[in-house]
């Protein structure tokens, strides 16, 4: 229980702080995790209730409070996942090639587990999508090998636990409710119990107010949210998520990213995700490991073995300054500056792994560089972009 323990802790740390948006969502989670109609109309209650109240503080911490005592006390009974990692995925040295292109994906290896969220992150062109398509099966691979790690009865059963949402998702018709009570219907979510899950997983992904729209009515960000929320209703093991963030401004992206964080960690229904983008900065936080693309290969790594890599130290810092690239190389040359490019005013230092952030900085201010923007990447794969 101590992974239920110390979420519920954090999400007690909310109400504190009325952080009410946030809170909503995760008791949403909670109320999903009891799995009992009670506790679903409960919470539909509570949205309802938001949806009229007039904002007093005080009045909606109680309201709050108590719901989360009511789902403290009939979770904690009820028996989680391990607080171990449960092994959903292995890669082994995978290959897709075409006989038409010169274009070839891999050898890649990876592993994924419950819990977890892997980025793909790399130009157009280098192979993510190739790579996705190939974990779902929608492509054949040249060579290698896919184990898929949780049980499935038949090809439709695996596709059904693990779900890959293109970029561009398929149009449909009707109502953003009727298609999602009809999914659910779909995957054995009937009657009652239908009504509620849909509601619940509607709310749970920032729809509630679309649940009318159809699909033209709705932009490229929620039609996204829309294929997670039928992608929930099938209660999955992996989602493979291609360019999620693609059509949102930072701040809904930081939104969706702290939703993926949320879902793939439950105590009770942990599912893992392998999400590409080009929002590198954002897909790092929220990743907890990041594969760069580039021609295919995984460039941000070099391979040791057949089936292991290494990572390659360097200190590199990406800034900004008024100062010329000739006075920058005059002050760092004593720290053993090996590299200094810029591109578009944004300069990119490379120095041996000995170089630290303190060294870097003490430099800065000692000989008064003035800089306007500042980022350590020596672990971002920002860096595999530079020439």
């Amino acid at each position: 229980m101590a992974i239920f323990q110390t979420q519920f802790e954090e999400i007690k740390e909310l109400l504190k702080y009325g952080d009410f948006s946030l809170l909503t969502k995760r008791i949403i989670d909670l109320t999903l995790d009891t799995e009992k109609i009670s506790f679903y109309k409960k919470t539909i209650n509570l949205l309802d209730w938001l949806d009229v109240q007039t904002g007093n503080v005080e009045e909606k911490k109680a309201y709050y409070s108590a719901i989360l005592d009511d789902l403290y006390n009939e979770l904690i009974s009820k028996s989680t996942t391990s607080d171990d990692r449960t092994h959903l995925l292995s890669v082994y040295n995978l290959i897709k090639s075409y006989k038409k292109s010169s274009f070839t994906l891999g050898p890649i290896s990876l592993e994924i587990s419950s819990g977890e969220i892997i980025g793909l992150v790399g130009e157009n062109g280098n192979g993510k999508t190739t790579l996705l398509r190939s974990l779902c099966g929608e492509l054949h691979y040249t060579s290698g090998k896919i184990d898929y790690k949780f049980p499935y009865n038949d090809r439709f059963d695996l596709r059904s636990k693990l779900i890959y949402i293109p970029q561009r998702t398929p149009s449909w018709q009707g109502s953003l409710l009727s298609n999602l009570r009809f999914t659910a219907s779909s995957y054995g979510i009937v009657g009652e119990e239908n009504i509620l899950i849909v509601e619940l997983i509607i709310a749970r992904m920032g729809l509630r107010k679309y649940r009318g729209y159809n699909w033209k009515d709705l932009s490229s960000g929620y039609k996204m949210r829309s294929e997670l929320a039928r992608a929930l209703l099938r209660k999955p093991k992996l989602l493979l998520i291609d360019e999620p963030l693609a059509n949102l401004d930072i701040l809904a992206q930081q939104i969706v990213l702290d939703d993926f964080r949320d879902i793939t960690r439950s105590p009770f229904r942990p599912l893992g995700i392998i999400l590409s983008s080009q929002q590198l900065y954002e897909v790092e936080k929220a990743s907890d490991s990041v594969i760069f693309l580039k021609e295919g290969m995984p460039r941000n790594l070099i391979q040791d073995t057949d089936t292991t890599y290494i990572e390659v130290s360097k200190f590199i810092i990406e800034f900004e300054s008024a100062w010329s690239k000739e006075q920058l190389n005059n002050v760092f040359s004593h720290l053993g500056l090996e590299k200094l490019q810029i591109n578009g005013g944004t300069y990119v230092a490379s120095f041996p792994d000995k170089v630290n952030q303190q060294s870097f900085l003490k430099t800065i201010l000692e000989n008064e560089i003035p800089l306007t923007y500042y980022r350590n990447i020596s672990n971002s794969t920002r860096r595999f972009f530079l020439s």
